[in-house]
């Protein structure tokens, strides 16, 4: 009896836990630290479980600090995508906020280096320097309240599932055992 109570607690203990309810980046295009000659069309990330579209942000900044998505980002299953727009060479920055089915939000950032920039056509100088209006303001958007926001990067504790499993496990073979010694 006391086997089939071990071995029932383990299966509950390492069969489900909170952690997988966490949606988790298993992919991008273009990878995560890329050095890129030529700049894509647009920038996708894939997820383990399913996106909601009212509840995926993705958002690319260039090395100048200004957007380099165009549009709103566009969910597909498990992957979102958004248009692309090039700068200048040097390292963009990839943020993601995706909302888990355990309602916990799972907040990421990736980078990708283009090693060459595209000239800006928005305000052609005649001197040829660079325009200061280059960078275009883009909108905020207003994120969904996060006050239990995660990192992809941070996981669960595992500690305290153990010491419940272990209190759990004593309790267990304590009632068994004075239950067998009222029995004898």
């Amino acid at each position: 009896m006391l086997l089939a109570v071990f071995v029932g607690l383990l299966a509950v203990l390492f069969g489900a836990s909170p952690a997988q309810a966490h949606n988790v980046l298993t992919g991008s295009d273009p990878a995560d630290g890329a050095e890129l000659a030529q700049a894509p069309e647009a920038v996708r990330l894939t997820f383990l479980a399913n996106l909601s579209q009212e509840q995926t942000e993705l958002g690319v900044t260039g090395p100048d600090g200004a957007a380099a998505s165009t549009g709103a980002p566009v969910v597909d299953g498990k992957a979102v995508s958004v248009p692309f727009r090039p700068g200048p060479a040097g390292e963009y920055t990839v943020d993601y906020n995706v909302l888990s089915t355990d309602g916990h939000w799972v907040k990421g950032t990736l980078t990708f280096t283009l090693t060459v920039g595209v000239e800006s056509t928005a305000d052609p100088s005649p001197t040829g320097a660079p325009s200061p209006t280059v960078a275009e303001p883009t909108p905020e958007a207003t994120p969904a309240p996060t006050p239990q926001a995660t990192s992809s990067t941070e996981s669960t504790p595992w500690w305290p599932w153990l010491v419940g499993a272990v209190v759990l496990l004593v309790a267990v073979a304590a009632g068994a055992f004075f239950v067998r010694r009222r029995t004898t």
